[in-house]
Formats: structure tokens, sequence, C-alpha cells
């Protein structure tokens, strides 16, 4: 057996999810005179490649502790849909099962792309990979319950659409550019689109029924795109946890991991080492410049 991880790497430029409180790292011990480096640590549970618990938003909810590791770890899916969305694009379940089969009870990872727009990549942009990604209707969210999917995992900032967060308000110029996008495909505002009948409803109206999601996850998700895997994410055994920190991993059969091993050869790295596959910027800037057109 092989790993292939799905985490991104956390350090201090690591980019929390909006006005949560960033990793700060301090050395309260060294070497000399205390015979040992330690460090203290301070940062919010919405940090580099995380799983949202159940009481992140719903009250009587499992915290983080209460997951059990089958739940936690099971065959699942990735599916790549950086060919079909751009900057404030809305996603569908056709999208996802013109890529790939998804079963009951599956974890399903939404491959967006735009972790290549996270703080390790070449093609860096905060705001994009915090405020422009794309994001699921209400459509999708009703779609996955009826899959029962374990848990669901993104590659970007958050489940939902940042145009269904409080980031409509935060960030008024992006919202001016998600309006047009918005008007343009849909008829509609971003108002009349995402009312407050769904505001955040990949967390408010998905966790009471058990589905929650891994946000920000990455590493080299790009060799695994539209492939059927084992997937696992490991929290801390976190008592009243809310959401924690995690290591993201999909387990892979020798034979399957000596293919993948010849893909990695073929690609660039980014400044941690992990592969990536520039077409799917370029899919997604193609995309995005359509969009605003």
């Amino acid at each position: 057996m092989k790993y292939i991880d799905l985490t991104i790497p956390l350090g201090i430029g690591t980019p929390p999810w909006p006005t949560y409180e960033a990793l700060q790292v301090k050395y309260n011990k060294r070497l000399a005179p205390n015979g040992a480096n330690g460090q203290v640590l301070t940062h919010s549970n919405h940090l580099g490649t995380h799983l949202d618990g159940e009481i992140h938003f719903y009250t009587p909810g499992k915290d983080i502790a209460s997951l059990k590791l089958d739940f936690l770890v099971h065959e699942g899916v990735i599916v790549d849909l950086s060919d079909v969305c751009g900057d404030y694009d809305v996603y569908t379940s056709k999208m996802v099962e013109e890529r790939v089969e998804v079963k009951e009870g599956d974890i399903l990872i939404i491959h967006t792309g735009y972790h290549h727009f996270g703080w390790d990549s070449p093609h860096a942009d905060e705001i994009r990979y915090m405020v422009k990604h794309p994001g699921p209707d209400r459509e999708f969210a009703e779609w996955a319950k009826k899959k029962k999917l374990r848990w669901l995992g993104i590659d970007c900032g958050s489940q939902d659409h940042p145009m269904n967060t409080i980031v409509r308000d935060w960030m008024p110029r992006q919202a001016k550019e998600a309006e047009h996008v918005f008007k343009k495909k849909f008829g509609k505002t971003l108002e009349e689109f995402y009312d407050e009948t769904k505001y955040q409803l990949m967390h408010i109206e998905m966790f009471p029924h058990g589905i929650i999601h891994a946000e920000c996850v990455g590493g080299e998700i790009d060799l695994l795109v539209n492939r059927r895997v084992t997937i696992g994410f490991f929290p801390w055994r976190f008592v009243d946890g809310e959401s924690c920190i995690g290591r993201c991993v999909a387990f892979l059969e020798d034979d399957e991991y000596a293919e993948i091993e010849k893909l990695k050869n073929d690609l660039p790295k980014t400044r941690f080492g992990d592969v990536y596959n520039p077409a799917h910027v370029e899919n997604i800037n193609a995309l995005s410049k359509k969009n605003m057109e």
C-alpha cells in the first residue's frame, strides 16, 4: 500500500478563511539553555486542510472526537471540474456524474483546480482562492443527501460558493464581478440566485444530516482526478472540537502507485515539492476570461 498526500502545507503564510485567526508560532524553549526546542501555536480550526465538524453549524451535532475511523476512511472518488468551472461559476451534480461514478455512501472530493491559487503555488492568489472559486447550489446539496455521501472535500476556501457567504458583503469589488457573471449566465442578481433561504446551505443544511466536509484539500490531488480511490481524513481526537486541522490521504495499491509515479516525472512542482498540472490553470483562466466578457 502506498499513499498520496492531499494536504496543503501549513505555515504562518497559510491563509485562514477570511477573518479567522491565522497560525502564529513562537519558541518557548530552545536547546540552549532548556535542552530542547519547544513551540507554542495559536490558530483557528479553519486553517489549512481542515474538516468542518457538525457542531460548527449544528448545536446538537457530533464533535470531532465522535467521528469514527470507518466514517473518516472509506472508498470515494475525486472529480475534476476545472474544465467547466471558472471564477464564480456554479457546479452541479450533472457535471460530477458526467465525469465519474458516484456510489451511495461515497466520499466525494471536488477538484475545482483552485488549489493552484493556494499560497504554495506559482500561481498563488489568495483572493481568488478564497473569494472567486466556484460552488454549488441547493440542487447539488439535495443530490448529495440522496447519495448519502459520507463527507465531501473541496480544494479551495469553502464548500459553499463564496458569494453565498458573508464574503459577499466583505468583498464588494469581487461581488460586483460575480454579479456580472450571474446576470450573464442565469439572468439573476446574486441576491436573487443566492437568496436568504440558501445562505451557506452546504454548512447549514447538510450538517444536520451528518454530511460534513473537508476544505482546502490539495497536495498532489492533480495525480488522482476523475479516479476512484480509498480516501482518509485524520483530525485530532478533539473532544468538543467544532472543526479540526488534519491530514487528508489517498491510499493506493502498489501497482496503481507505480502508474502514478510515472506522471510525477513530467509535471512541474509547487514551492514545497507537490506536483501540479498547469493545464488545469489554463482551463480555469480561459473559462474565467469568458465569464467576464
